[in-house]
């Protein structure tokens, strides 16, 4: 896995350092047990600071993406795709929300293509 980071764009480097990370998962090009670069090594191959890499490795961990096992580095989690398994219990909060609020089904699904046409 290669990451590059673009300095032009408007997402932070920490973030797309995570995204590109949570993509790989995805797409399997890391598997779980797949070891990952230390922050000091990505951070000097990135050009970034170490904390920016922490940050990031941080935010994967919170997200299940991946598990740090003390000096032994860290790796993608064994757990599957957190952020999928997140986002289902978003989607199940949200659609138990629409019901109570008496919002329809075509509306709630509305609301959030708005919401995500919005966050592009």
């Amino acid at each position: 896995m290669r990451l590059v980071i673009d300095p032009q764009s408007t997402t932070p480097p920490f973030e797309q350092i995570r995204m590109q990370v949570i993509d790989a998962v995805r797409t399997g090009t890391l598997t779980p047990g797949d070891k990952l670069p230390t922050v000091r090594r990505l951070a000097e191959d990135l050009g970034l600071a170490p904390n920016t890499v922490a940050r990031s490795y941080r935010a994967l961990e919170q997200d299940e993406v991946i598990e740090t096992r003390g000096r032994l580095g860290s790796f993608v989690a064994a757990t599957g795709d957190a952020t999928q398994r997140q986002m289902q219990q978003a989607a199940v909060v949200y659609a138990e929300r629409a019901t109570s609020l008496g919002v329809d089904v075509d509306e709630a699904l509305a609301i959030v293509r708005a919401a995500l046409g919005a966050s592009r």
